[in-house]
């Protein structure tokens, strides 16, 4: 079985989590073939499904949705991410694609997945991206309230480097719970760049 990871006090995730990326890209996205797939990764211990608002032209988290029941719901975590506004679904009208991690669109976008995806809470909520334009006091008291609300078990962010996770953490008193960095065998970076050595 897939060791597991406690991220905050109220978060514990599978050390291996499924990417929903690809998602709402398959060839087949009916809720019995993505209830197939949750279970197949459930048997091998694998409980967190990663997702991103953004994650298949905004339609990956409708489609998990669709499949949830409330047995399975109650058997997996959910991370998901927000702050990417590419020109697609619900942001088509978007001229250019950008990052916003403003109040506004962190609440909505949080309201969006809980709506899609028929959940009453996201395990844990990431910033998808650093915002160069970001008040980091704004951002960190919007990610404080979310969990403070319940609507979040836990915050983290994506991507970002040592000197943006500190600039963040230094507005919030939640402690962010986790950067999710890319690191893979073609992706060697954060071995030598501080990355790793700072988280």
């Amino acid at each position: 079985m897939i060791d597991r990871v406690r991220l905050s006090p109220e978060v514990e995730i599978s050390r291996i989590a499924y990417g929903m990326w690809r998602l709402a890209e398959a060839e087949d996205t009916s809720p019995d073939h993505v209830r197939a797939k949750i279970e197949s990764c459930l048997d091998q211990g694998i409980t967190t499904m990663d997702q991103a608002d953004i994650y298949g032209g905004y339609m990956a988290e409708e489609v998990l949705g669709a499949a949830l029941t409330p047995d399975l719901r109650h058997r997996i975590e959910i991370v998901t991410k927000c702050d990417i506004v590419a020109p697609a679904g619900r942001h088509s009208g978007a001229r250019v694609k950008h990052y916003d991690t403003s109040r506004d669109h962190i609440l909505a976008s949080v309201e969006a997945s809980l709506r899609l995806m028929g959940i009453d809470r996201i395990d844990l909520l990431l910033i998808h991206r650093p915002d160069p334009f970001m008040d980091a006091h704004e951002t960190g008291r919007t990610l404080d309230g979310l969990v403070a609300d319940g609507k979040v078990g836990a915050v983290g962010v994506s991507n970002f480097k040592p000197h943006d996770w500190a600039l963040l953490q230094s507005a919030m008193t939640t402690p962010l719970a986790t950067n999710q960095i890319e690191i893979s065998l073609g992706c060697l970076g954060p071995f030598t760049n501080g990355d790793l050595a700072f988280l």
